[in-house]
């Protein structure tokens, strides 16, 4: 297609870029919008990316979806939800407008089928698309599927998400730019041989990448020659799982960094700003955990640095909307650019609550052809902020994610410093298909102590019986002295790992009388036989004082308490040696159960959850569970699955099986691989033997504490007889 140039018209074809420079006046041929800036090289308008926004879909789910649409409500555009069947009564569905079932829970046929989400795009005349994070977000074919459909896609440039999610690519863009960047090999020769010879001229440690990676995925630490094909595996296949592309970088890792990033924020007029940086070094499994900002301990000088080259890094590749420019930070407080999520991140609402802003409709505006509503100069810096993720996950079993329902989830109040983004509500149940994050607490406070000590108290009141969480070790970690410093790096949690993960205390006398009293008030209120002792308020019947011996599991041991109901309505309790006078009541707020009570005329108030008999007892010193013991006839399987096998630990899809019958295993060694909430399981043998069985084949699905493998122990020559050493 060719069209009539004049002197003062340029050419804009569907790639937006002008033909020639020139310092007239000009217009774009297509879009006939008129260029003012001197010299420009690129048509300051996408030729199909302007124009109103009335109707957005979110081609996403979760906390992030929903966060898209309380904007979207704000600014008084419609919004679109799809789902997948694990999805269909979620809270994001409920949010939204009008939402559109897309497929089975699996994210390959729902959230990452580009047709399901485009057809949906069109048939609702949506006239945008948000694709959030994770998902579609940085897909160079999504976006410029949009494009050529005519539908917004609210996000970079294809371009800029092809330059800048290409690791290998994206370093050379910004070494030419003038950012600073750290040395490593990501060229074309992807053999085992000269990627470890590559590692090897390096030096160990190195840092295994997927080239299209992302969110800890597809990243592996070698930390010498020995295990370094063994982490290129396991890199590569968790890469063609997330990506559908196993190419690798190797570069060298650099000991105990910071993770810095940089909120940045192009539009199509060529402005670019930064937004200050944030601070993620605390992380598990090469993932986020808890972010703030802006960085401790960071000078206004380095602030400035960092933003600046932020900014360069976004004009290299004509960035707009919303990105973050990651950087690596050394002790001395040099950066490095590490890479570029060219999109909304998850952490954004601690830019947002430092700079008074709401990032998601710079998105809106900026992709329907507006200026950005704050230039560098306007941008100011206010107070602190902190986020905390809260996710489904048991920290004490190397955070191994969860699943399930919250059968009981109550929150800290929202209000204008503390925010609660979350896509999930009591009663819902985290998936196993996606990932295990329950919600994001966010807060500000006036300076670094005031915000942590927000964020702790409010750590506090976020409470949920159901699953597994990892609310106790953010209370550990943000309280513990280093981080209170601000002395964080990458390394935070495997360095301070004795005092993140004490051993469990037991819970004290009081406690357990708290939990003994809650349980006696529960049945007295259940109880309608009105001559029961349970029923009566006093605890008498017919002027006998009543006694009572209850026994209570508390971790793995059994406590007895005798009751005696007092005639004035209060209760003397015993445990062991150790005398309690105890009263109490029960008391609704907020649609929460209080125990107010006295124990030994300590008052205290803490909040009462009693399911599936066991007592949860919240407060703002701590969380404690004391239960019913269930006696044994009525008990379940040993949670500990097969004897001597090795079993599931979540529900997952069997990737990889590494053994077959007749093989010999040594304690350690690798039976299989699991994939459950998108992240790589290696399971390994629980002890030395003969694989005697394999019970799931690849690609079949598992749940949790199955057995997968039955092994049987290896006789001694001329030892045993016969079954002997036979454990399932």
């Amino acid at each position: 297609m060719s069209f009539p140039l004049s002197p003062d018209i340029l050419l804009c074809p569907s790639a937006c870029k002008v033909i020639g420079s020139m310092t007239s006046v000009k217009s774009c041929f297509r879009c006939a919008v008129i260029v003012m800036e001197e010299k420009t090289q690129v048509c300051v308008l996408s030729c199909q990316g302007v124009g109103r926004i009335e109707k957005v879909l979110i081609a996403n789910r979760g906390e992030i979806a929903c966060r898209v649409m309380r904007t979207a409500k704000k600014m008084g555009v419609r919004s679109v939800a799809v789902y997948s069947d694990a999805d269909r009564d979620s809270m994001h569905v409920a949010m939204a407008d009008e939402a559109y079932h897309i497929g089975p829970p699996p994210s390959q046929q729902s959230y990452l089928s580009m047709e399901k989400v485009l057809e949906v795009a069109k048939q609702s005349g949506s006239h945008a698309v948000h694709p959030g994070y994770g998902f579609l977000s940085e897909n160079t074919e999504f976006a410029e599927a949009c494009k050529q459909e005519g539908i917004i896609f609210i996000g970079p440039p294809s371009s800029a998400i092809r330059d800048m999610g290409i690791k290998s690519t994206s370093k050379h863009i910004m070494s030419a730019a003038g950012v600073p960047i750290i040395g490593g090999y990501h060229g074309e020769d992807q053999s085992n041989e000269r990627l470890q010879a590559e590692a090897a001229q390096i030096g160990f440690p190195v840092m295994i990448k997927a080239v299209r990676g992302g969110g800890g995925k597809g990243m592996r630490i070698a930390r010498s020659d020995t295990d370094f094909l063994e982490q290129l595996e396991s890199a590569r296949r968790e890469a063609r799982k997330s990506f559908n592309d196993d190419v690798m970088l190797v570069e060298k890792f650099v000991e105990d960094p910071r993770h810095v990033e940089v909120q940045v924020f192009g539009d199509m007029h060529g402005n670019a700003v930064y937004l200050f940086e944030r601070d993620c070094s605390v992380q598990r499994r090469h993932q986020k955990i808890i972010e703030e900002a802006p960085g401790p301990d960071i000078s206004a000088e380095v602030r400035r640095k960092l933003g600046e080259a932020a900014v360069k890094a976004a004009k290299a590749v004509n960035y707009v909307g919303a990105g973050t420019v990651e950087f690596i930070m050394d002790a001395q407080h040099n950066f490095y650019f590490m890479e570029m999520n060219t999109r909304l991140q998850v952490e954004h609402p601690v830019s947002e609550m430092i700079t008074g802003t709401d990032l998601v409709e710079w998105q809106l505006r900026v992709a329907a052809g507006e200026r950005l509503p704050l230039l560098q100069d306007d941008i100011i810096l206010s107070g602190h902020s902190f986020e905390a993720r809260i996710y489904a996950e048991d920290p004490n079993n190397d955070f191994l994610p969860g699943a399930g329902p919250l059968l009981h989830l109550s929150t800290p109040p929202a209000d204008q410093h503390t925010r609660i983004e979350t896509g999930v509500r009591e009663g819902d149940e985290v998936s196993a298909h996606y990932d295990p994050m329950i919600a994001k607490l966010v807060v500000w406070g006036e300076d670094r102590s005031a915000a942590l000590k927000k964020l702790r108290y409010c750590l506090r009141q976020y409470n949920i019986v159901g699953l597994n969480t990892n609310i106790d070790f953010l209370l550990s970690l943000s309280g513990h002295p280093e981080f209170e410093a601000g002395n964080v790096t990458t390394s935070f949690i495997p360095q301070h790992y004795a005092d993140l993960f004490p051993a469990p205390t037991a819970p004290s006398g009081a406690t357990i009388c708290q939990a003994a009293l809650g349980l006696v008030l529960q049945e007295r209120k259940d109880t309608q036989e009105p001559f029961s002792p349970f029923g009566s308020s006093s605890g008498w019947r017919s002027n006998i004082q009543f006694h009572r011996n209850m026994t209570l599991q508390v971790g793995e041991k059994k406590v007895d308490v005798v009751v005696v109901y007092n005639k004035d309505g209060s209760y003397s309790m015993q445990i062991g040696a150790e005398a309690y006078h105890v009263t109490g009541e029960v008391e609704e707020e907020g649609g929460a159960s209080f125990l107010h009570c006295s124990v030994n005329g300590v008052k205290s108030r803490p909040k009462l959850v009693i399911l599936d008999n066991t007592v949860h007892l919240f407060s703002t010193e701590g969380s404690s569970e004391v239960s019913v013991p269930v006696p044994k006839y009525l008990a379940g399987v040993s949670g500990s699955g097969a004897q001597g096998g090795a079993v599931a630990p979540m529900t997952g899809t069997i990737e990889k099986v590494l053994v077959k019958v007749g093989d010999k295993v040594a304690v350690g060694d690798a039976l299989m691989v699991m994939i459950a909430m998108k992240m790589e399981h290696t399971i390994r043998a629980p002890k030395s033997g003969v694989i005697k069985k394999v019970f799931f084949s690849e690609g079949s699905q598992a749940n949790r504490h199955a057995a997968l493998v039955e092994l049987e122990e290896e006789v001694e020559e001329g030892k045993g007889g016969e079954g002997e050493g036979s454990s399932k």
